[in-house]
């Protein structure tokens, strides 16, 4: 599965995701890094078919109101440290993949793990 990790995320997330077996891009890889608009982050993830990765509620309302992007996990954990961010997405990372694989919002919190549908 392919990711694309936006730019308040560390990028280590995406680093630990590849480690996992991922082909996952954070937004600094890109040309315009962290200054990466919304709109190219969805072009990207359309073209490549990338799941989203996101704290931001603005994929959200996109994702609701237009489908766009496809594909998302969004992390509401708030500002919790990186090492504990990473400790999550590997806890649960084949519940993320398997929710991922029967849809197409995933939540993940500091307690939860939710497939919206």
């Amino acid at each position: 599965m392919k990711f694309i990790v936006d730019a308040q995320l560390p990028r280590r997330l995406a680093r630990e995701m590849t480690a996992l077996g991922a082909d996952a891009i954070h937004t600094l890889d890109l040309p315009a890094q962290n200054l990466t608009a919304d709109s190219e982050i969805r072009r990207i993830a359309a073209a490549e078919q990338r799941v989203v990765v996101t704290k931001d509620s603005d994929f959200v309302d996109s994702f609701l109101m237009h489908g766009e992007p496809a594909k998302m996990l969004f992390i509401t954990t708030g500002n919790i440290p990186n090492d504990q961010l990473v400790h999550l997405l590997k806890t649960n990372w084949q519940s993320i993949l398997q929710m991922l694989g029967q849809g197409d919002y995933v939540e993940l919190g500091r307690t939860s793990l939710v497939l919206h549908m």
